[in-house]
């Protein structure tokens, strides 16, 4: 795992994109106030890639259903994944945490 995967450096991350979202449009406030929501302190958990690949990441947002806000500190960026038999599994939508917690 990197080590600039930190639970702070996740933290600041992602305070630094609620500090920089674009709040002229009327959806904003409500996707932040949910977002903001289900956030949780980051956790690692192994994440299921296609392939067979597991990796060590970090959950970001508790289950909004059966998705859930990850960090991949080798891409350095967050995903979005669905939870699994086998735990949460990468579904291909990646970006910046509220995006992707925006997207379901």
């Amino acid at each position: 795992m990197s080590d600039t995967a930190t639970p702070e450096r996740i933290k600041a991350l992602i305070q630094a994109e609620i500090e920089d979202y674009d709040m002229s449009a009327r959806e904003a406030a409500p996707t932040i106030e949910a977002f903001r929501a289900a956030l949780r302190e980051p956790r690692e958990v192994t994440v299921n890639f296609s392939g067979g690949i597991t990796q060590k990441c970090w959950s970001v947002t508790r289950p909004n259903g059966p998705y859930r806000v990850i960090y991949l500190p080798t891409a350095g960026y967050f995903s979005l994944c669905v939870e699994s038999d086998f735990g949460p599994l990468d579904i291909g939508v990646h970006g910046k945490a509220i995006g992707c917690y925006a997207s379901v």
